[in-house]
């Protein structure tokens, strides 16, 4: 079993302080934040004395005079860097920069073109999404993180599979670092947003926690007792490719059935054209065609969310079944767009296929984080990556020592 190292433990307890400070939307004091936490008083007074040095937090002054000693206030220092978020999807790729108290600068957005998706073409297209997005803020940005398709290995950077465009082990990450002067930091849109709710969604205030991502891919995030769960092989989550209907429609990754052939976009699209394959609401593409569907009141648009309802509630009853989790989130193009009127059905079903004290004590509720959960994310490996490097804290750590040492 992995054990944590002093210097492990001193990283979580920085995530955990920081993100106290991040959740008290404005300012906070240590005792609250020894509250929030659980940490003890004089580790929170560490982890701030750290996060003040490099300039994360600043002191805004005290609270109001009361009873007791006044209480120095605590913020995120916006301005100490920038942080960029990258979601890679099918048809275009996000670019979203963000100061430090995550506000959102700028943003670009670029189309992919779906003749020209090797690595190298896509690679090119995120160097230049990157370079336009910080222009000329590039010297500020502490970290860049990427959202990328289908099944990541972090530590290097590889894309192991891609189902998008059937990328296979592409070191991505080696394509870009040479071009681009920041640290990058890669995973898959499900971890992303995951992340994303961690810090700053549904994840602050439980530690069983479910993110149910419904685009062109499908597929969950899972939080066990506060921490994201990876896997073995940082695979986990890929609910998408369970099982859902016994030889059913084929999938984008070769297998029959699975649950994104009925429940993502591409799927949806699907259930439309059996119901009726000459409707009006068939359109260029499944975004435009899920938002004609969703701004219908027909009997056709009614029974397309109702099948896919059906579809979605059985598969969440099998979640909630196995996971046991207090909230389930839904975000991404599906819920966005078909929001309540697709999550009442989901309700409805799951709650007869379910276990009953198990869908009793979940919460199903759609995303409702300001910004795109995947960019946001990425942003959010990237802040993680910054508040682990080694050299930055590790330094401070020993200047703290020798200062403690010589008083």
């Amino acid at each position: 079993m992995y054990q944590l190292t002093a210097r492990d433990i001193r990283r979580r307890n920085r995530f955990y302080v920081l993100q106290a400070v991040y959740a008290a939307e404005g300012h906070t004091s240590r005792q609250e934040i020894a509250r929030a936490t659980g940490l003890s008083f004089a580790t929170v007074g560490n982890m701030i004395a750290e996060l003040l040095d490099v300039g994360v937090l600043a002191e805004l002054g005290y609270d109001a005079p009361g009873v007791g000693r006044p209480r120095a206030q605590l913020a995120i220092n916006p301005e100490r860097g920038m942080l960029v978020g990258v979601d890679i999807a099918e048809t275009s790729i996000h670019f979203d920069l963000f100061d430090l108290a995550m506000t959102v600068l700028r943003s670009v957005e670029i189309p992919v073109d779906p003749e020209a998706t090797r690595p190298d073409d896509v690679a090119e297209l995120i160097i230049r999404g990157i370079r336009e997005l910080t222009a000329d803020d590039a010297d500020k940005v502490l970290g860049v993180g990427l959202s990328v398709p289908g099944l990541v290995e972090p530590e290097g950077g590889v894309s192991v599979f891609s189902p998008y465009w059937h990328w296979h082990d592409v070191s991505l990450k080696s394509l870009l670092a040479p071009r681009l002067p920041h640290p990058l930091y890669l995973d898959n849109p499900l971890k992303a947003s995951t992340a994303a709710h961690l810090w700053f969604g549904a994840g602050r205030d439980v530690d069983d926690l479910i993110v149910v991502t419904l685009r062109a891919g499908v597929g969950i995030g899972v939080v066990i007792d506060g921490t994201l769960y990876r896997g073995v092989t940082n695979s986990a989550g890929e609910w998408g490719h369970t099982n859902l209907v016994l030889d059913g429609r084929e999938c984008r990754c070769g297998r029959r059935g699975c649950v994104e052939a009925y429940v993502s976009a591409r799927g949806i699209v699907q259930t439309l054209r059996e119901l009726a394959p000459t409707s009006p609401l068939l359109a260029a593409d499944d975004a435009a065609t899920i938002t004609a569907i969703a701004a219908a009141d027909d009997p056709i648009a009614r029974e397309v969310i109702e099948k896919t309802g059906t579809y979605l509630g059985v598969a969440v009853a099998n979640l909630v079944n196995l996971f046991n989790p207090r909230t389930m989130v839904f975000g991404d193009l599906v819920a966005n767009v078909l929001g309540e009127r697709l999550l009442q059905v989901t309700r409805r079903v799951a709650a007869h296929h379910a276990m009953t004290d198990p869908y009793a004590a979940v919460t199903l509720q759609l995303c409702t984080l300001p910004h795109n959960p995947s960019s946001l994310g990425a942003a959010t490996f990237a802040l993680e990556g910054f508040l682990a490097d080694r050299e930055t804290f590790g330094s401070i750590a020993a200047r703290r020592a020798i200062r403690t040492s010589t008083t």
